[in-house]
């Protein structure tokens, strides 16, 4: 099949500026790249738009495209085996420098910008009481963590300005990678191995941190711990985390993971909190008040009603924790459950003996209550 001319590929006149010719570019590769399109001829298409754009981008090979065509003298500018295609990230279509990227086949240097440098993050897990949650408190805590050598500035340089460019990828942190899958080249990008992807190398090591540009400093750290705050809630640190490589970027960030202790009998749903509470089977019968401490400084009074079944719930209102979304206070649920001593006097049992005909259940009264407590479900969903 012929092949198209680059000027039809980019869907650009022949007058067109280098700005426009970059924006056209742009626009068909984002619409052809391979991660974004899953249509049969995608690969060929884009590969079709990477040669186009690599010719016109380039002012000589450009004047000498439209003077011969696709036979100029001395044959394809991309060698022998014609145009081959390089491995493109989606990112790299909107890079800064796109004359960068495609340098390299006539013989450029290939200057992938270089990406900031920044540092690791850390992660922090701290334990904190239960009752800090429902007041919010200020925590203090001592660790060490690594900061950038001020010797060194980071550098891991005995002298910060004395840093040589890696021979290997130029100085750009990444080695291009061909290989032979078949019938097919793929070509990637790597971290340079020789200077571990920084793009230089040390001619000589800082003693104060043996060259790794970073040092471990013991720090006193606070932060406050909202009210109402999840297990498992994080909190960040900008710029707390590992030092950048080399002393070049920003530091990465300090996360701080709270976990919250257990509380002695309440457990947790968002706001609302929900216990147990054993009650004798004269507390359900005849009601009770039964009062507990409270964190929140007042005693809770849960009122039993008269009548009441193990299983049944009451909700005190307001007395739970703190709610960001409503500013005011989650709930507190009360599950009511029949306490039955393991171990009984011969006076009690002959007492509940003496009881039974009026407590107890015959077969055809257990019926009746399996019934309707199956109703009281169902009509509760």
């Amino acid at each position: 099949m012929a092949k198209r001319d680059y000027y039809e590929v980019l869907e650009v006149q022949r007058d067109v500026d280098a700005k426009a010719l970059k924006n056209a570019f742009r626009s068909l590769a984002r619409k052809y790249h391979p991660d974004k399109n899953d249509s049969p001829d995608a690969d060929e298409r884009f590969k079709e738009i990477q040669e186009a754009f690599a010719v016109l981008s380039n002012s000589e090979k450009r004047q000498v495209y439209d003077r011969y065509g696709h036979e100029p003298p001395g044959g394809s500018p991309f060698g022998s085996g014609g145009f081959s295609g390089f491995n493109m990230n989606f990112d790299d279509i909107f890079s800064g420098d796109l004359g960068d990227l495609f340098g390299s086949f006539f013989g450029g240097s290939s200057r992938r910008r270089q990406s900031t440098s920044r540092g690791n993050d850390i992660l922090l897990r701290h334990i904190v009481p239960f009752q800090s949650i429902f007041d919010g408190s200020e925590e203090e805590v001592e660790i060490t963590l690594p900061t950038a050598c001020e010797d060194c500035e980071g550098s891991g340089a005995m002298d910060p300005d004395a840093l040589s460019t890696c021979r290997d990828c130029g100085g750009r942190g990444q080695v291009t990678v061909r290989e032979q899958m078949g019938p097919f080249i793929n070509q990637s990008n790597r971290a340079c191995s020789s200077c571990s992807g920084r793009g230089q190398l040390i001619d000589e090591a800082c003693e104060f941190c043996n060259g790794n540009g970073k040092v471990q400093k013991e720090q006193k750290l606070r932060f406050n711990v909202p009210k109402g705050a999840s297990d498992g809630t994080r909190l960040r640190m900008r710029g707390s985390g590992e030092p950048a490589p080399m002393g070049r970027g920003e530091a990465g960030d300090l996360y701080i993971e709270l976990r919250i202790e257990d509380h002695p009998w309440f457990e947790r749903d968002g706001a609302d909190l929900l216990m147990s509470l054993p009650l004798g089977y004269p507390d359900l019968a005849l009601g009770r008040t039964v009062s507990i401490p409270h964190f929140d400084g007042t005693d809770l009074e849960i009122k039993i009603p008269a009548g009441s079944r193990s299983g049944q719930t009451l909700e005190i209102a307001a007395r739970g924790l703190a709610d960001a979304r409503s500013r005011g206070r989650g709930n507190i649920i009360v599950l009511f459950k029949m306490h039955v001593p393991k171990k009984l006097s011969r006076a009690v049992k002959k007492s509940l003996e003496a009881l039974r005909n009026d407590l107890s259940l015959d077969d055809a009264k257990t019926l009746d209550e399996v019934r309707n407590d199956a109703d009281d479900r169902r009509s509760t969903h």
